[in-house]
Parts: structure tokens; sequence; C-alpha cells
């Protein structure tokens, strides 16, 4: 008899699961760019890639989260202070850094952002020109949406 208990529970474990899982899916994942929250991130984004773009160190301090990290498709890792240090410093100059195919997925209070970003300039008077993927990561706090990670691709290759 206990065999016949343990068969039964466990031939409707799997459908409880899928059920218990697409209910709290439905409930938490939001991907309509049309609502106020998706707008307003994709907003904050534009920002401040606007903000990167002029070394905006001020607009970048205000939507960065202090805990930031970003990680490089070379795996290199980047705090908010490096960020900031850098834009003051004006080594980098952009002529573009813009993005396209933005995607604004909601979970809750978080959000992520994908786009693909075209930047363009030099670096310490070195010229640079690629396009990359990246992921940004937004989290709601009492004072509004922080950007908290981001993730950048490497360079993708150059269409000919």
């Amino acid at each position: 008899m206990r065999v016949d208990v343990l068969m039964t529970s466990l031939c409707f474990l799997p459908v409880t699961l899928l059920t218990i899982g697409l209910a709290m899916g439905a409930a938490v994942v939001r991907h309509d760019q049309s609502s106020p929250d998706a707008r307003a991130v994709a907003t904050l984004d534009t920002e401040y890639q606007g903000a990167v773009k002029k070394n905006d160190a001020a607009t970048m301090d205000r939507i960065l989260a202090d805990d930031f990290v970003l990680v490089t498709g070379s795996g290199r890792i980047v705090q908010k202070t490096d960020l900031l240090a850098e834009a003051r410093s004006g080594r980098i100059q952009y002529e573009v850094q813009d993005d396209s195919d933005q995607t604004v997925r909601l979970w809750g209070n978080t959000a992520v952002v994908t786009a693909k970003l075209h930047e363009k300039g030099t670096d310490a008077g070195k010229a640079f020109d690629y396009v990359l993927w990246f992921s940004d990561t937004y989290v709601r706090t009492p004072s509004g949406w922080r950007y908290v990670f981001g993730q950048s691709s490497l360079p993708l290759p150059q269409a000919r």
C-alpha cells in the first residue's frame, strides 16, 4: 500500500510543479514594452548611455547603484568608481555611443535591458569602432530604478 501512495504522489508531482511554476511565472514576468516600468527603465538606460557618451559622471553616479559591477566580454570586472573615474578623466572621447534593438524584461522589482551598442571614438588618442551586445540589470529601490549589474559581449564581427 505504501508503494501505491508513493507512485500516485510521484505521478502528480510533475503536474503540480508545472502548475506552480506557470502560476508564479505569470504573476512575476512581464515583457510588455509599453508598461510604465518598462518605459521608465528604457528611458533611464538610454539616459545612461548618453551620459557615458558625454563623460557626464554626475548623471552616471545618479543612475548607478553604489555596488554596481560590469563584466566585460573579455572578463574584466569594472566597478562604479572605475567608470566614474574614467568619465572624469576624459580619456575616452565618444563620437558614437548609441544603442539599438533595445528590449526591457521585467520580473517584479528587477528589469533587464538588452540591446546592441555601437561605440566609436578614441581611447587615449587611439581610434575604436565596434558593435557589441549588452545586458543591463536594474532594480527598483525606494529612490527609484538603479543600474546594478551590466554584462557586455566581445565586439561583434564587422559586417562585410
